[in-house]
Formats: structure tokens, C-alpha cells, sequence
């Protein structure tokens, strides 16, 4: 059975048969905004592009290598510093499924939107936390969207085998105003790989005032 995370928790990546979860999915599954038309009748969904990325950082909490979708336009991300998006980490230990555009337009179909595979076994021995994060590229806050949720899972992303945890961030009061997620994040002790459940919120513009927030205020 999965563990349910809570904001917060912090878990050790060890499977019911004692080996350690070394291989796995991340995978975030959202819906678009449904809108109702008159008297009950019709209505229609307003897509929503929520962005899936992540950043690794060393031990001095200093950035050293990314996930963020290529559609970044390269001369608005040199504006902060950061270099253009990638879907793959420079050992090929962590892999983005693509972005999504527009989040499930006909109800939750369990299936998730965007995924980063992982393979901790390649990660860098420079690599001391790896920060997963969402950003919301519409208008939309995260009050809004009827639902997003965060699970680690045995498989592909086309396969879920089992999973391990999952967490929900499903639209709440607190989250108005909110258009950037802080997931969670892998982090290194004592030799072993963690997973911690953050679930901190903000009204960020936009990935890189994210990235900026993740390596002033958590990664250190």
C-alpha cells in the first residue's frame, strides 16, 4: 500500500521486501478548470499548463544541473542567468516525459501529466538534493485547479508497476494567490537517498524566481 505523504513528512526510500527504491517515476497528474454553462447545462474546460521541473544542487546548496522544459523561450531565462531548458540531467540519471500543455480536460483519469523518471544509482556524487517544483504558466492560481497531485512509482511512464508514495496538493483556500508549488525533494544522508514532502506555496512569476527562492531559502 502506498504511503500518503502530509506536508512535511520525510521518509526513507526502502520497498516492503527491505531492498531500497533506487529506480522510479515522479509524476504529477492535474486537471484543467471545468466551467460550468447555464442552468447546469454544457459548460466547457479552460486548459491548464502547470510545469513540472526539478534542480539539483551540491552540499554547499550551490545549483548544479536542471529539468525544465525547452519551450523556455533562452532569451527570457538569461534575463535571471539560467541556461535554456533540458529534459535530461547531464549523467542521464533523471529524465523528462515532455510538457503538457493543458492538464486532464474530461475529469481525472489517474494518469500523470508530466513525469521525471530517476535513477539514483547515475546521480553525480556532486548532487546532494534534487528539488522537485511546479509552476503555473496560465493566469490561474492554485486555488483554482480542481486538483494536482505528486507520486513516486515503480515503472515507466507509460507503466505504473506500484507506487510507493503519493501526495495530494488539491486545490485549497490557502493556495490563492499561489502560482508556484515547492513538491518536495530527494536529499542524501548518511550515504542513503530520503524523500521529503514539502508543499510550500508561492505567488512566484515564474521558474526562475522559483529556482531563485529553492537556492536561497531551502537548499543551503
Amino acid at each position: 500500500m502506498a504511503i500518503i505523504l502530509e506536508k512535511g513528512q520525510r521518509i526513507n526510500l526502502e520497498k516492503k521486501n527491505g531492498s531500497r527504491l533506487s529506480e522510479f517515476c515522479v509524476g504529477c497528474n492535474w486537471g484543467a478548470i471545468r466551467r460550468s454553462g447555464f442552468f447546469g447545462f454544457g459548460g466547457s474546460s479552460h486548459d491548464v499548463d502547470l510545469d513540472l521541473s526539478c534542480v539539483m544542487t551540491d552540499k554547499q546548496g550551490n545549483l548544479v544541473d536542471h529539468i525544465y522544459s525547452p519551450l523556455y523561450r533562452v532569451d527570457f531565462l538569461a534575463k535571471y542567468g539560467m541556461p535554456p531548458g533540458k529534459t535530461d540531467s547531464k549523467e542521464f540519471a533523471l529524465h523528462h516525459s515532455g510538457d503538457d500543455l493543458k492538464g486532464d480536460l474530461n475529469g481525472n483519469d489517474e494518469l500523470d501529466n508530466e513525469i521525471i523518471t530517476v535513477n539514483l544509482n547515475k546521480v553525480s556524487s556532486e548532487v546532494d538534493q534534487i528539488f522537485f517544483f511546479l509552476n503555473n504558466v496560465g493566469r490561474e492560481d492554485f486555488s483554482q485547479i480542481p486538483y494536482a497531485s505528486i507520486r513516486m512509482y515503480e515503472g515507466t511512464p507509460s507503466r505504473v508497476k506500484e507506487v510507493f508514495a503519493s501526495y495530494d496538493v488539491a486545490a485549497e483556500p490557502q493556495y490563492a494567490g499561489k502560482t508556484a508549488l515547492l513538491l518536495g525533494k530527494l536529499y542524501r544522508r548518511n550515504g542513503e537517498w530520503k524523500f521529503s514532502a514539502i508543499g510550500d506555496a508561492f505567488p512566484d512569476k515564474n521558474l526562475c524566481e522559483t529556482i531563485a527562492r529553492i537556492v536561497n531559502n531551502y537548499a543551503k
